[in-house]
């Protein structure tokens, strides 16, 4: 009996994480639709998760609260037996002018952006390292990298840059195990909130199977050189 790689994509009711979420499924693996409240929006993902022929499950969670993380990893395990990628796509938007920024929002940036990102991880690592083998993708920023002044979406750039130390530290820490851990920053895409297209050197926005291609590309077995690294699905943007 053939027994399939199982994925779990945080935050993949819809948007980019679903749309991460149906190219795994196409490339068979067992997938996890977790939601925050967009109940029924999971349920009609895993549904058409299953129509490719792969087993879907719907998983509800706040992964900013780390008891929460841990019990959705789990409960993600506990139901395919396995856990072989795991890919960090929540990550909530605050766009203000940096005086407006109330420590409710600044503290929310992290939670929901970095916090998460450390919660999942630290609870899927372990099972990985009993596979002896595990992707992680942690979805970030293009530019963050960049150290550049952003001053109205300075938490939000903060912790993508989180995002990025974060998950160098856990490749390099993680490589023996057969671990790989990267990130997939994603630009101006066509489903951004704003399209400031006159700044992209390709003059264009970026598709979601553009952008699903490199997470689909990193966790398969020709990536399993590549760790550590930031792949910018931008364009050209912030270059």
């Amino acid at each position: 009996m053939t027994v399939r790689p199982a994925a779990l994509v945080t935050g993949s009711a819809k948007g980019i994480g679903k749309a991460i979420l149906l190219a795994l499924a196409e490339h068979g693996y067992d997938v996890a639709v977790h939601y925050r409240s967009s109940q029924q929006e999971a349920h009609d993902v895993a549904k058409e998760a299953e129509k490719l022929g792969v087993k879907a499950i719907t998983l509800q969670a706040d992964v900013s609260v780390a008891e929460e993380a841990r019990m959705l990893v789990e409960k993600a395990h506990e139901q395919f037996g396995r856990l072989d990628v795991l890919v960090n796509n929540v990550g909530n938007y605050h766009k203000a002018a940096l005086a407006e920024v109330s420590p409710k929002d600044w503290h929310e940036m992290f939670d929901s952006n970095l916090h998460a990102v450390f919660y999942t991880c630290q609870t899927a690592v372990p099972y990985m390292q009993k596979q002896g083998k595990g992707r992680i993708i942690n979805i970030g920023f293009a530019g963050a990298e960049q150290l550049i002044a952003r001053p109205v979406i300075t938490a939000y750039g903060i912790a993508k840059t989180g995002v990025i130390l974060y998950s160098k530290a856990l490749a390099k820490s993680e490589a023996a195990s057969g671990i790989t851990v990267n990130v997939v920053s994603p630009g101006v895409m066509e489903n951004s909130e704003s399209k400031p297209v006159k700044d992209i050197p390709l003059g264009r926005t970026g598709n979601l199977a553009e952008l699903t291609s490199a997470v689909s590309f990193l966790v398969s077995d020709e990536a399993s050189y590549i760790t550590g690294i930031t792949l910018e699905v931008a364009g050209g943007w912030n270059l």
